[in-house]
Parts: C-alpha cells; structure tokens; sequence
C-alpha cells in the first residue's frame, strides 16, 4: 500500500495539490489522467520520493518495494542489457555482485567463506536462481531479441533502450509499480505484451498514460486530477468518463429542482409578506430559502483543440498509384516491388514491427525521399500533406509560432493565422514563442494547424502506436515485412485476430531502426 497524506505541492505561488488524501491498495491497477501540466508525472515523482511535497508526506507500508519507469535513457551505457534489467531489484543485484566479487578473490579466507553463505541464502531467497531467465522472458515479450542481452546499453537504440528500462522496473514482483508513459515508444506487440502482463500483475500499480485503450484494458480504477484535487472512480476510463459525465448530469439535474424550489419560494414570500394571516408561512419559506444552496459545478480545467479538416473540392475517383516501388537502405531492402492503390475511401494503418519501412514509404509518397526504382502517382483531385515522425527539420528556425504558420497560410493576414492557431490552444502571446523551443505536445499542435491549411480531402495513411486510433481510424490494413506488402480491407483488430503467427510477429520480430535513430 502507497498513500498519500494531506500533500500539498507548490510550484512558486500556484498549488498543484491542494490537501490530496489518496491511498493506492494492493491488487489494483490505477491510472492517472488529467490536462496537460495538472501534475501527472508530479504526483508520481512525488509517490516515488523523487519529489519533496511542500508539506504532507507519503506513507508506504514498511518492508514493501517500489520500482519505477525511468526515464534517462543514458544513465546505464556502462552496463549490459541483463545486468540492467536485473538491477530493477536492487538488493538481488548488490548480493550478486557482491558474491561474484567474493568468489573471484585469490585469498578466500573462512570469513568470505561465512559470508558467502549468508548470501547465498539470501540469493536462494530472492529466487535469484532464475533472474536471468526471468530477464530473458521480459525482454523477449517487449521484443529485445536474444542476440541484444549481452550487449552494453549504449550499443542499443533509442527505442530499444526504452524497452529495457521497462522491462527493468517490471523486474523482481515489485510490491509497488509506478509508470509514466510507459506506452511511448513501444510498437503495438510490445503494448499488448505489456498488457497482459500488467492485467497479471497482483500487486499495485500506479499509471499515467494518454493511452485510452491502454487505461480500458489495465485500469481496475482511475484518479482523476483537476483543479488541484485528485478524486478515485472505480472502473477503467469508459467507466470514469460516463461516471463523471453523469455526476455532472445529477449535480445539474439537482440544482435546476432547487432552483424551481427557490423561485416557488421567492414567489410565496413576495406574495404574501405583508399578510398578517400568512406572515408566519412567508417567515417560515424565507428560512427554508436560507437553507437551499446550490452546487457549485466546475467545469473541467480540460481543454481540447479544435480539429477540423475541410477539402476545397471533392475528391476523385483517382487517388494514389503505387507501382513496384523499391528502397535499399545500408544494404537492406527495405521495399520490394511493392505495388498498390488507394481509394477515395480509403484509411490506411501502416502496421507492424517494421518501422523503418513505415517511414520509408511515408517519405518517398510525400516526395522527401527517392525510390531505387518503380514510381507512384496522385491524383490530379488530391493534395498531400505529411506528418512526419521526426519534425526537428520543421521548427529549427528563429520563427514564431505566428511566422511559421503564415508561410502554409493562403491568406498571410495575421488575424486569420491567429484564429487558426487559437483552435489548437495557442492564446494570447503563445504567438510569438520562437518555434525552436517549443515543447513536442506543442510542436504536434503547429503540425496540425499547418495540415488543416492544407485541406485535408478525406484519405489517410497513417502509422501509429495507439491501438484505439489504429481500430476506430483505419478500414484497411498494410504490413511490410522482408520487403514485402501484405495489404487487407479489414479492421486492425480482425487482421490481428485472423493469424496466430500476425500475434507471434507484433511481439517477438525486433523494430528496424527507427528513422529519428538514424
């Protein structure tokens, strides 16, 4: 058990918590959501220790283990994958490395001798037989192939690093398990592994994920943050959004029936006051009125984007041609005669481990890149526009936010721009922050303020790790593997469901490298 008591933290003036009392059980898995910036990952650095609160304190029940997701990609370059899988369990890796180093000495006296007794019992006890393997098992599911385990983390990529730090603080049945975006970077197999695992899991875990199929398929219960307060529904995120939806509902519904009882009441009060014979009623219904308060409804300190893409024409019948396009990439071919096309109809999922031919596609369709052979062609009722999974390139200027956008403007009056950009949360001054130091949340929104300019006509090939965005968005399926296009009109959860060995390649087959890893 983790809990929070009477927490309260400050950032200079402003309370991100306010007085929060909150205790996390065991056997439950509990996500976190919220706006961006009420304090979601704060909370977590709090619960972990990371974090002083500015008062209150964090009670866990003595002799538990908490592990945490971390984030620092760099910090075990030094050491082999297995090694820092296994150092999620910190005294298990201290008694091996402090055995091994007993063991190794020239000069073994009796001492080392008692000593390594005691660890060895000690190991035994941690069931430190079967660390490795258990290692393996957890690196294996995320997709880190046997050939990645004994190699030094800073031969990893990105991504592939990612993995091992969670696999790390999954490591050794920690009592307590908190995650922070513990989706990012994962592809679809490794989520789903992920998945099952945590829905096994019995011990407590706290979440914070954007991740809304991810929160339905884990989550036995949701902590709401808003307005500096943190309130518990049970249920997963379906459950927490129709139950505050209808707690809204009744708050609404309550206060419209005192307001009718006010009105009936101010009424009998204006009516009858000055009646002697009903001077003691009016008095009466005037305390009565005292007494009615009504609640104090809040809206959500939520706040969404507009999004909205409307074509210029309608578009045709002719949408993409794709003809025997190949890319040989560091000696790898990464297309093969790949042939296909698109219908007006159309929403493609890229899907798969394969992220470097994902990207590759993307790159020559939006003209970024050249194929070795084979061609492509829009049709003449289309445009195109791309959102690319590496937009340094995009902000790496002195524009503001107002500048940068004006250049994909048809019409370059700033008011309009504005009026765009005020869609996507860009208030007041935000227009005049220089691009290149935006956050990647605020990139996101510049991106798709310019495709909206761009009117978008109603075809999408889209790559994504999100698995409800992949289910509710696309229609048709495409997957490349060796080079190869496997290509189905269906749902991506039918396309999963229709082959074992579709599962068996989502979790096991290792991401190619990853464009930004280039």
């Amino acid at each position: 058990m983790i809990a929070a008591s009477n927490v309260t933290y400050r950032v200079g003036k402003k309370a991100l918590f306010e007085e929060v009392n909150i205790k996390f059980t065991e056997g439950n898995c509990y996500g976190v959501i919220g706006a961006n910036g009420a304090g979601k990952s704060t909370l977590l650095k709090i619960l972990s220790g990371a974090l002083e609160p500015t008062s209150g304190e964090v009670i866990i029940t003595p002799g538990q283990r908490l592990s945490v997701l971390e984030q620092d990609q760099f910090k075990y370059d030094a050491y082999p994958v297995l090694s820092t899988v296994i150092m999620g369990n910190k005294r298990l890796y201290e008694v091996m490395q402090e055995k091994d180093a007993l063991y190794a000495k020239a000069d073994f006296s009796d001492e080392d001798g008692i000593r390594a007794a005691e660890l060895e019992g000690e190991f035994a006890q941690m069931d430190g037989w079967n660390a490795e393997s258990d290692a393996e098992t957890m690196l294996n599911g995320l997709g880190i192939g046997p050939e990645l385990h004994h190699k030094m983390m800073n031969e990893l990529k990105g991504s592939e690093k990612v993995k091992v730090l969670l696999a790390k603080a999954l490591f050794g049945n920690p009592d307590i398990l908190l995650l922070d975006e513990p989706t990012n970077h994962l592809d679809l197999g490794s989520i789903e592994w992920l998945e099952d695992f945590l829905i096994n899991f019995e011990n407590t875990v706290i979440v914070v994920s954007h991740d809304r199929y991810f929160l339905n398929k884990v989550c036995t219960n949701i902590a709401d943050i808003d307005y500096g307060k943190i309130t518990l529904f049970a249920g997963n995120y379906d459950f927490w959004f129709e139950s505050s939806q209808l707690i809204v509902r009744q708050q609404k519904e309550a206060n419209r029936k005192k307001e009718e009882k006010i009105k009936e009441l101010q009424e009998f009060i204006q009516r009858f006051s000055a009646n002697a014979s009903k001077s003691k009623q009016a008095t009466s219904r005037k305390r009565a009125l005292e007494k009615i308060e009504l609640d104090d409804i809040k809206p959500s300190s939520r706040q969404y984007p507009y999004i909205q893409f409307k074509p210029n024409r309608e578009i045709g019948n002719d949408v993409l041609e794709v003809n025997n396009l190949t890319k040989t990439i560091n000696g790898v071919k990464v297309l093969d005669n790949i042939s296909f096309i698109l219908n007006r109809t159309d929403k493609v999922a890229l899907v798969g481990p394969n992220e470097l031919a994902k990207t590759v596609l993307m790159q020559i369709l939006s003209g970024e890149m050249e194929p070795d052979s084979g061609d492509y062609k829009w049709g003449l009722t289309t445009s195109q526009s791309y959102f690319p999974k590496d937009n340094t390139k995009e902000f790496d200027s002195e524009d503001t936010i107002v500048e940068w956008l004006t250049q994909y403007s048809p019409d370059k009056d700033t008011q309009f721009v504005r009026g765009y950009l005020g869609r996507m949360l860009f208030k007041g001054d935000d227009g005049v922050k220089k691009v290149n130091v935006l956050s990647g949340g605020e990139k996101v929104r510049c991106m798709l303020s310019k495709m909206i300019l761009k009117n978008f006509p109603g075809v999408i090939i889209f790559a994504s790790r999100d698995h409800q965005v992949v289910e509710t968005t696309a229609n048709r399926i495409m997957e490349i593997i060796d080079g190869k296009l496997i290509d189905k009109l269906t749902t991506y959860d039918e396309y999963l469901a229709s082959d074992e060995e579709i599962k068996k390649r989502f979790t096991f087959t290792l991401s190619e490298e990853d464009a930004g890893d280039n």
